[in-house]
Parts: C-alpha cells; sequence; structure tokens
C-alpha cells in the first residue's frame, strides 16, 4: 500500500462538481489486402483498446425484496453471537432519548456492526441469499431504517455486471477474493502469518501467471511489429513489380526505375529485420513453453488444495484493509456510520455511486486524460483499468489502495475505491483517478520520484514555493481543477502547474485546439506545443 489521503478538499474545489500518416505515396494496406479485422484493432502498435462505452440505461425496474416483512430477519439469520449483539445497539441506538447515550451506542454499534460484516463476508460466495449481499453491498441491515424514497432508489440499482468492466460491489469482490479470483491487497504489515506449503504453491502459480501475461504482452508487439513490416514489404514488392513499358521496344518492361531501386534496397532491410524478429518470437514462444510447464507443474501439486479458493483467514484479512479503504474514503472528520440509515442517505440516484453510474464518471475523465489508464510495458502500450471497489461508506474522496499488482507490474490491474454514498460523485471519482495517476508515476520513477516524470516536475514546484502538507494531496486538488475548470478555459492553477499538466497529462489535441482561444496563456502553451514538435520533444 502507499501513501495514504490527509486533508480537506480546497474550499474552490468543493463547490465544482487524428490525422493518419501518409506512407510517402506508398499503396495503402487497404489498396493491397484489404482492411484488417475490426477485433485486431486494439493490438496494433499505439494502438490501445477503446474506451469505456457510455451506459444508457443506469438503473432498472424496482426489486420487491427489499420490502419483505422479515428482511431484517434474514440478514442476521445464523450469525450468532455478532447478530445478537447488533440487534442490541441498534435497538438501544434507536431509542435513546439523551444525546450522550446516543453518541456511546452509536459508537458501539459501529464496532458490532463491522463485526457481524466481518462475519457475512468470511462466508460469502456466488450462492449467499440476496439479503446478506445487500448487507456488505449497500451496508442494508434493515429496509425499516430508509424512507420510501430512499428504498425505491436502492431497490432500482441494477444487480448483476452487464459491462463486463472490473468495477465490483463490495459482495462481488469479496466472492472474488474467497474464490482465488483476485488476490489480497497489499498491505503495510510487516509481520506477515506464516503461510503453509499449499498457500505457497498458490503464491508461485499467481507469480508464474504473471510472468505469462507480462511475456505473452511481449510477444503481441512482437507479432505487431512483423505485420508492419510484412505490411511494408508488400508495399515494396508492388513498387518493384510495376515496371515501366518501352514503347519504341513494343512495349516491353525495361530496367528498374530509380523509385524501384529505392524499394529493393528497402526489401533487404525489412527482411533483415524480419529475421531478427523472427528470433525475438522464438525466443518469446520458447519462454512461455516453460512458464507453461511450470505452471502444470505447480498445478498439479496443488491438486490437493481445494482449487485456488481462499482460506477464511485470507478472506478475513482482504476485509480489514476495506475498512483501512473505507476510513480512507470517509476521513478522519467524514461520518464513519457504517450502516444505510435515512438521517445520512441523501435521495439523488445520480449522485449514487453506483456501478453504471461510475463508469460514466470514469469515461468523462478518460475523455479529457487520453493517457489515463495507458501502460506502455517494453515498448508496447496497453490500456489497462484497474479494479474499482465500491464501498458502501458516506466518503467524499475515491482513493487509490495500490497503482499495481505487486507480481504483475506489467500488466496486473491496480485497486481504486470510491464511495457508495457521496455527495459529489464526480468529485469522488476524479479523486480517485488522480491518485491513481500519481501513485502510478511515482512507482515508475521509484527513487527518483522527486526528480522524474510527473511527480518530479510537481514536486520541484512545490519545493519551489515553500508549501507544507502532503505534496500528493496537493497534487490530486490540482488535477481536480484540471479536469473540471481548466478544461473549459477557467484558469484556476498556478502557472507552471498550468504547463506541467499541459506536457505531462494532455488534453485530446481538440480541446488544446479549443483552448489557444480561451486566451493568452493557453495560446502561448500552444505555440510550446508547436516549436517544441519541431525540436526533440518535451
Amino acid at each position: 500500500m502507499t501513501d495514504k489521503f490527509k486533508g480537506e478538499l480546497d474550499p474552490a474545489i468543493a463547490e465544482l462538481i487524428s490525422q493518419d500518416e501518409g506512407r510517402g505515396g506508398s499503396p495503402s494496406l487497404d489498396d493491397i489486402i484489404g482492411t484488417r479485422n475490426a477485433g485486431d484493432t486494439g493490438e496494433a502498435v499505439g494502438m490501445p483498446p477503446a474506451q469505456f462505452k457510455k451506459i444508457i440505461e443506469t438503473e432498472e425496474s424496482p426489486k420487491s425484496f427489499f420490502r419483505e416483512k422479515d428482511y431484517y430477519k434474514k440478514v442476521i439469520a445464523g450469525e450468532g453471537d455478532a447478530a445478537a449483539r447488533v440487534h442490541e445497539l441498534l435497538s438501544k441506538f434507536l431509542n435513546a432519548g439523551d444525546p450522550q447515550d446516543k453518541s456511546m451506542f452509536r459508537g458501539r454499534l459501529i464496532s458490532a456492526y463491522w463485526n457481524l460484516a466481518a462475519a457475512v463476508a468470511s462466508k460469502v460466495t456466488a450462492t449467499t441469499s440476496l439479503y446478506k449481499k445487500c448487507l456488505l453491498r449497500y451496508g442494508l441491515l434493515s429496509p425499516t431504517l430508509l424512507s420510501s424514497e430512499q428504498l425505491s432508489i436502492i431497490s432500482r440499482i441494477i444487480l448483476e455486471n452487464r459491462t463486463d468492466e472490473p468495477v465490483h460491489y463490495l459482495d462481488e469482490w469479496m466472492i472474488k477474493i474467497a474464490a482465488g479470483e483476485v488476490g489480497i491487497s497489499a498491505t503495510d504489515e510487516l509481520k506477515r502469518v506464516k503461510k503453509d506449503e499449499g498457500q505457497k504453491m498458490l503464491d508461485k502459480i499467481d507469480q508464474a501467471k504473471g510472468q505469462r501475461d507480462s511475456e505473452i504482452l511481449l510477444l503481441k508487439n512482437k507479432i505487431a511489429q512483423r505485420d508492419d513490416y510484412e505490411i511494408q514489404l508488400i508495399e515494396m514488392i508492388k513498387v518493384i513489380r510495376n515496371h515501366d513499358n518501352a514503347f519504341e521496344f513494343d512495349g516491353l518492361e525495361i530496367e528498374y526505375s530509380p523509385e524501384q531501386k529505392r524499394a529493393l534496397s528497402s526489401v533487404s532491410d525489412i527482411l533483415k529485420k524480419l529475421g531478427l524478429l523472427d528470433r525475438e518470437i522464438v525466443r518469446c514462444c520458447h519462454i512461455l513453453r516453460s512458464i507453461d510447464q511450470n505452471i502444470e507443474t505447480l498445478d498439479k501439486k496443488t491438486e490437493g488444495i481445494s482449487g485456488t479458493a481462499a482460506d477464511t483467514q485470507t478472506v478475513i484479512s482482504e476485509f480489514t484493509t476495506i475498512r483501512q479503504m473505507n476510513k480512507l474514503c470517509v476521513g478522519r472528520k467524514g461520518n464513519h456510520f457504517p450502516i444505510l440509515i435515512k438521517h445520512y442517505f441523501r435521495p439523488n440516484f445520480r449522485e449514487l455511486g453506483t456501478r453504471e453510474n461510475i463508469i460514466n464518471q470514469m469515461a468523462r475523465v478518460e475523455e479529457l486524460d487520453p493517457g489515463l489508464f495507458l501502460r506502455t510495458y517494453k515498448n508496447r502500450t496497453t490500456r489497462i483499468v484497474p479494479h474499482l471497489i465500491i464501498l458502501p461508506n458516506y466518503g467524499e474522496r475515491g482513493i487509490c489502495w495500490e497503482p499495481f499488482e505487486r507480481k504483475n507490474r506489467a500488466t496486473g490491474r491496480g485497486r481504486i475505491a470510491v464511495p457508495l454514498f457521496t455527495k459529489n460523485l464526480r468529485l469522488a471519482v476524479i479523486s480517485a483517478l488522480a491518485d491513481l495517476r500519481w501513485q502510478v508515476a511515482k512507482e515508475k520513477a521509484l527513487h527518483y520520484w522527486m526528480e522524474e516524470g510527473i511527480t518530479g516536475h510537481y514536486y520541484r514546484w512545490f519545493e519551489s514555493r515553500k508549501l507544507r502538507g502532503d505534496v500528493k494531496e496537493y497534487f490530486i486538488n490540482d488535477y481536480i481543477l484540471w479536469i473540471t475548470k481548466e478544461c473549459e478555459g477557467t484558469q484556476k492553477l498556478d502557472r507552471e502547474v498550468r504547463g506541467i499538466f499541459w506536457r505531462l497529462i494532455p488534453f485530446p489535441q481538440e480541446i488544446k485546439d479549443k483552448l489557444r482561444n480561451r486566451g493568452f496563456v493557453y495560446n502561448d502553451l500552444y505555440k510550446k506545443d508547436i516549436n517544441i514538435s519541431r525540436s526533440d520533444g518535451y
């Protein structure tokens, strides 16, 4: 786990909420062999997969089971002492008349509820009842704690994932952890529970799979390069085959033209490059076969270890980590009450952190920051969206827990979290993505993070202004302003910070083209872009 959030929102933020290049006259691929399969588009060099698809249907018809009279009993059934304790304290909390007593019972109820939720989480599976899943997903202990309007809103949330995006409600996340589909989140704890041999073997399998993913990514890169060279080769051969005719010699084809001779030279160079690429592809395939054999051997050794399912202690450990994420989203001065209750729930479906609403918000941010999810590894750029966990709390900020998977930095998804019941969903999502931006840049730069990349430039500005506090918090607040205000031409950032973002977190070119007419500062940055493009780059 990396840096954590501190501090409060800036007041100014709180009120917010390509041309294709020619190929030197050579025939195009479409002219020679037709268009590529549409499914291959995302694998071409420099062409990462498409962005999010906008979700039109963000809610569904109300579900009746939320209004069942015995809903509460079905939630706490079979949970033993943990359920009894929650029932006792909930009754005292709701019936307390004295403010001091109510505050006391509230504190005790919070602790008791987390124990109950942990008990449910430790046993949750795909077949667990919806009542218990909704306890984890929404913090919904009893429908009687909500108004009729609030209950109607909750009942309209789409339950299943229809998006194929890695955005998970808490119950879904815990099911994946329990099934071994994803590993547990990183922690700062130095003292680890001693692992048995079976778990060590499963960890080795995960590591091997991460290595395999990295090697597959490299192989795809080499194959894409080979495809490009083969296309060029076809184009050159077509040029070579297109001979001039001499009418004085009865229309016979004559010697190669200067253009054809240049094409012959290019063919020789391309063939050499193809030979080198082929050797690299052979090497990748050899490594992959070796990794696959290793995985197969490890799988045989783990046949007696109940598949890849995580043990109860692992699931409980993940839930403990989830509690830490929860605290960070809410903040020190926020509302840490974990139960969904009408006093704290604002009945506004558009501001609710549902899966569909969050994806639409992330799509808006990615439109302004196209490089947000792009990751380059061994000259191969791919779009990797992190796992996003929707936490049932009343927080105002989203967080990034880890930018990469520990054992697979090349293609592994990071982890971010966003509150479900937030006051301003857009700000919550942007803050999480800003945190992701910072941590990815910092991890890439390693111990040079104060000197290189986005973090290095921003840190030097931070030091030059002799500012105090958490530099990451300043960055997050400035990123929010960049995405919400500066994109529209409203100048809110420091001049130097605007320059850093303009160069290193650039808007799409069409937005830059519009901003150049919105004031001198943007026009000046635009001119610098032109000058730099004529030199060696930034």
